[in-house]
């Protein structure tokens, strides 16, 4: 370990760095190579503040390059590799939407080995730490955009998985045979495929028609030239919708043509009282078409994992197997999906899912071999 302190200048020590040292910076320099080409790829993909505030980040990471270039002198002309979490960053930033690409970004400047390393500066650890909360921010845009028809999607897959696993799992172990088992899967699929489009698309129709009943209308275009101002109901509307009194009768009378607004029409009372509100929570609840359309293939497309050794012809221990093990990949893909994108460890939340998973098919194959040897 160098004797530098993380505030020092790397130009100060003239000893030669080790061999540890120098394996160790080499890392360093190409991690940052790899971070400033993701966050330049994803800069020309994007455009305005988005496409300015990446551009910055790759800048940052440049100034890191330089420092370990500085330290490495002779030595930083070489072919490391950076590290695979880097290498999969610049894959997915080529080939892949941003929103997954910035969530494992997230991680990376999150877990920065800079704070306790000594020969990186104080001012690169801060910078790391301030380029996760930057990363966070761009993430959070995608994440929104994403939980409407996503989330069912996701969901949708994990309950199709799971549950039919559970029903194959269960009906098997009561001793029935295979063709039974086949055709109990398919009946799974197709209900709970059914019932999940069905709920989905009540819910979010719900949603959206309370969001709609709680939406100021326009009557007051019509009603307002009528109206008397000292004895006027409008006030009360924009009281109820949480104006003040003041501000409430300044509105009104702004609407029956006592007041003008010499502001920017976009921010006058009149013009926000016809735009209407704002769409961004429509937007991430989703459209209730998208999200039965979702949450129908979705889950019928986890739910056909469970019958697939079935719809092969495999029967007895086999097909049991290689369901189980089908499922538990499916399980392992969709729980680090959701763990990717929610800022998580996408690891811990794919280990979480598959638990979830083969225990409730665990359950309900203890349960089917009680009841089978009960009827037996």
């Amino acid at each position: 370990m160098s004797d530098q302190t993380s505030t020092g200048d790397p130009g100060t020590d003239d000893r030669s760095p080790t061999p540890r040292e120098i394996r160790r910076w080499r890392r360093y320099l190409a991690d940052e190579r790899a971070e400033g080409a993701v966050y330049r790829t994803l800069a020309q993909k994007r455009s305005g503040e988005e496409r300015l505030i990446l551009l910055g980040l790759a800048e940052a990471e440049e100034r890191h390059e330089a420092h370990w270039r500085n330290l490495l002198g002779p030595h930083a002309e070489s072919g490391t590799r950076p590290s695979l979490r880097r290498t999969l960053l610049r894959f997915m930033a080529r080939h892949f939407g941003s929103v997954f690409v910035l969530a494992l970004a997230q991680r990376a400047e999150g877990n920065s080995p800079y704070i306790t390393d000594q020969d990186a500066t104080r001012q690169m650890a801060a910078d790391e730490q301030v380029h996760e909360e930057v990363v966070r921010a761009l993430a959070t845009a995608g994440r929104k955009r994403l939980s409407g028809n996503f989330r069912a999607a996701v969901f949708g897959a994990n309950d199709g998985l799971v549950s039919n696993l559970a029903l194959v799992m269960g009906i098997g172990a009561t001793g029935v045979s295979t063709q039974v088992v086949l055709f109990s899967g398919i009946a799974g699929l197709l209900a709970g495929a059914l019932s999940m489009a069905a709920g989905e698309f009540v819910s979010v129709r719900s949603q959206r028609e309370l969001m709609l009943a709680s939406r100021p209308t326009q009557v007051t275009l019509t009603a307002a030239p009528h109206l008397d101002l000292n004895h006027n109901e409008l006030v009360l509307v924009y009281k109820a919708r949480g104006m003040t009194h003041e501000a409430a009768e300044h509105r009104a009378g702004e609407r029956l043509g006592y007041f003008t607004c010499d502001c920017d029409p976009s921010l006058s009372f009149q013009a926000e009282d016809e735009r209407g509100p704002a769409t961004s929570e429509e937007d991430t609840i989703g459209s209730a078409v998208g999200a039965a359309s979702s949450s129908f293939l979705f889950f019928a497309s986890g739910a056909i994992i469970p019958i697939l050794p079935y719809l092969l012809g495999l029967t007895g221990t086999a097909a049991v197997a290689l369901s189980v093990g089908l499922v538990g990949l499916a399980l392992l893909g969709t729980g680090g999906v959701v763990g990717l994108l929610s800022g998580a460890s996408p690891g811990k939340r794919a280990l979480r899912q598959l638990a979830i998973g083969w225990g409730a098919a665990a359950v309900t194959y203890l349960l089917g071999l009680a009841f089978g040897t009960s009827v037996a």
